[in-house]
């Protein structure tokens, strides 16, 4: 048996008084009168015989009773089989985990209250001497210090969820550090969780300069639906028509959902798209056409109806519908009269002609489409800028002419890496394949026609394969060369025909349902993607092509809670801003110079990991950890401050003793009223 306070035993000497009143203590005698004398003797020695033991026992019990409460006071357990150290103060190390999923419910409470409420009686269990550092998922600079009793109690109570969720190795990483910067002897680690699989890289607890102890929260039932992410089928959305976005939305529940609530709001209009049923552990893709009728920057965010996890009902989105769809032709003699018709200038689509001579290379970047239209000869500074127009996420178009300088053909083809141009060939070609699953011909028809009338040659050139190019073809001809392929170089495309347009040598031109939208969708092509979302926490860096001249100007991200200056890099005809986790709440966000002047919209949501709702179990974390650590569900268990006591110092007796004294008390009280004196 140990005592927390030894101190407390010199009290003992205060068992002295009671011998020294009983020692000292004289009753004055009373004259009584007898008539008779004759059993006077007798009646004295049996008087005297009843008070000694009377007061004997009244003396017995008081001695028991106050020893038993100095001991009580002096707090005594018995020490813990694992307790590691010598005595004296402690240095002690809380993990609160204040991630999304500790929204879940248990038996009586959601598991963040319930953790609070463990947390505190931790606290409270342990002495003021000691020294406690709070730690939450948000690794704060101020949780890597070590308080007082009262100021971590203070610092439980601020503590609220959290969008952040962190490894197991990491956090155990931070309150090892934290401690090693305390002063007192021994070290402990609470660790407050509900254990999800995919944040917890659990591993045998080996080192014994700290106790580990490991509080699992269980949750009563396996509840939540999450939106998990949205697209658009089309890289590019267009105005006045139906474009398609695909939500995808992922239950996390042991139990079907079969009525969900499911709506869109676009920039403030919200319209409810029905319910859909997702089965247990299941995922549904939902399709909602967009019909856009303005263009410019605009805010969407997906809707569901889900209770008690709330943090991944709203997926937020923006996208861009631009006025025109800008096409540069570069002719070397006259404008190509099909391309002219091709893009009527009263449509969605704008077309600039202009001769190779008296190009502006500054001004690519405004093309979404650069169509080299029967250049005898690609000049080396045209092909130069070509290049990086390319990488830089642009789209151009090799229409050959008849007999060209394939040198400086195959030059441009080099520098991006894609097919070569072989020899001029007279033999008519026809087109039998046309590749549907390319973004290119993809959802163009209604249908799939098998009698779709394909393009055919009179005279082409041979496209030559190059084994470190990635080509897709897109119409292929009969004995297996490439009529139209394309490759993806950087963030643009690279698309080459092997014959001209002019109708001498192809009738591709008049095959109107094939030609129109393959032009019209190589003007929409995007090597890489545009994100419509962004994800707090992990995307930290954005691309925005709202470049503004001017040293002087400084990019702002913001909304109407806030704003902030991010990081800053230029790129060529891009900006990159770094955000550096400086956005902590999902929503949609506006980049601006001044506040009335909007230059992008940026729809940022928290990450859906916490959404998995996949825990270990208590014999999970027991066999992962080992059984150098101590693992106390944390969900049910009763007087817990006891528990941690009993765990961490030992067993504790200080009640058995009160007890004890008032056991005293009891019967002394007895004495005195049963024995007579």
């Amino acid at each position: 048996m140990i005592f927390v306070y030894p101190y407390f035993l010199w009290a003992l000497l205060t068992l002295a008084i009671p011998i020294i009143i009983h020692l000292f203590y004289f009753r004055r005698y009373k004259t009584v009168f007898f008539t008779n004398v004759q059993f006077l003797k007798e009646v004295k020695e049996q008087t005297a015989a009843r008070s000694r033991i009377k007061h004997l026992l009244t003396l017995l019990m008081r001695l028991g009773a106050l020893g038993a409460l100095v001991f009580a006071f002096a707090m005594p357990f018995i020490p813990a089989k694992q307790q590691t150290g010598a005595e004296g103060a402690r240095d002690v190390s809380i993990f609160f985990d204040n991630s999304f999923s500790m929204a879940a419910e248990s038996e009586d409470l959601r598991l963040l209250e319930k953790a609070r409420q463990r947390a505190m009686e931790i606290i409270t269990a342990y002495d003021n001497e000691d020294k406690i550092q709070i730690l939450t998922s948000d690794f704060e600079g101020r949780d890597q210090r070590l308080l007082s009793k009262e100021e971590a109690l203070n610092r439980i109570l601020e503590i609220q969820a959290s969008p952040n969720s962190r490894d197991y190795s990491k956090i155990i990483s931070k309150q090892k550090n934290a401690l090693s910067s305390g002063k007192n002897p021994n070290k402990e680690i609470y660790y407050i969780s509900d254990f999800q699989k995919n944040t917890h890289d659990l591993s045998p607890h080996t080192d014994s300069s700290f106790k580990l102890n490991l509080i699992p929260l269980l949750s009563a039932k396996r509840r939540n639906v999450s939106v998990d992410s949205a697209w658009f089928l089309s890289p590019v959305v267009t105005l006045n028509q139906p474009n398609p976005l695909i939500v995808k939305i992922k239950n996390h529940s042991e139990v079907e959902m079969p009525a969900l609530r499911v709506s869109l709001t676009l920039d403030g209009q919200q319209r409810p798209e029905g319910s859909v049923a997702i089965a247990a552990d299941g995922v549904y893709y939902d399709t909602i056409n967009v019909t856009v009728l303005k263009t410019g920057w605009h805010a969407a965010q997906i809707n569901i109806t889900d209770f008690p996890i709330e943090f991944d009902n709203n997926y937020y989105f923006s996208f861009y519908v631009s006025e025109k769809i800008s096409v540069l032709e570069v002719f070397e003699t006259r404008p190509s009269p099909v391309l002219q018709a091709a893009f009527p200038s009263n449509q969605y689509f704008s077309l600039v002609a202009q001769p190779f001579t008296q190009l502006q290379y500054n001004e690519f970047a405004n093309y979404n489409l650069i169509i080299l239209n029967e250049l005898k000869n690609i000049p080396s500074g045209l092909a130069s800028e070509l290049v990086s127009y390319i990488n830089n996420g642009g789209n151009v178009l090799l229409l050959p002419a008849a007999q060209a300088d394939l040198a400086s053909y195959n030059q441009l083809s080099n520098s991006l890496n894609a097919n070569g141009w072989g020899s001029w060939q007279t033999q008519p070609r026809e087109v039998n394949f046309i590749n549907y699953e390319d973004f290119i011909f993809n959802d163009v028809f209604e249908t799939r026609k098998d009698n779709l009338k394909l393009p055919n040659t009179k005279a082409n050139y041979s496209i030559q394969r190059k084994a470190s190019s990635v080509e897709t073809v897109l119409l292929r001809y009969r004995d297996g060369g490439s009529f139209v392929c394309k490759h993806l170089v950087g963030k643009g495309h690279f698309f080459l025909i092997a014959a001209p347009l002019s109708a001498d040598f192809s009738n591709l031109a008049q095959s109107g349902e094939i030609f129109i939208p393959m032009l019209y969708r190589m003007a929409l092509s995007v090597g890489t993607v545009k994100k419509i979302a962004y994800t707090i926490g992990q995307d930290n860096s954005i691309e925005t092509t709202a470049r503004v001249s001017g040293a002087e100007m400084v990019y702002k991200i913001g909304n109407e809670i806030g704003e902030f200056i991010p990081e800053q890099r230029t790129l060529a005809n891009r900006v990159v801003l770094g955000v550096n986790n400086q956005i902590k709440t999902a929503g949609i966000y506006q980049l601006f110079l001044e506040k009335s002047n909007n230059l992008e919209t940026l729809g940022f949501n928290f990450d859906r990991k916490e959404s998995n709702l996949s825990f270990f179990s208590l014999e999970d974390i027991q066999k992962n950890i080992g059984d150098q650590a101590n693992v106390v569900e944390g969900s049910t268990a009763k007087d817990f401050s006891n528990l941690v006591v009993s765990q961490n110092k030992g067993r504790p007796l200080w009640k058995w003793f009160l007890i004890l004294s008032l056991i005293f008390l009891a019967a002394e009280t007895l004495v005195l009223r049963l024995i007579k004196s």
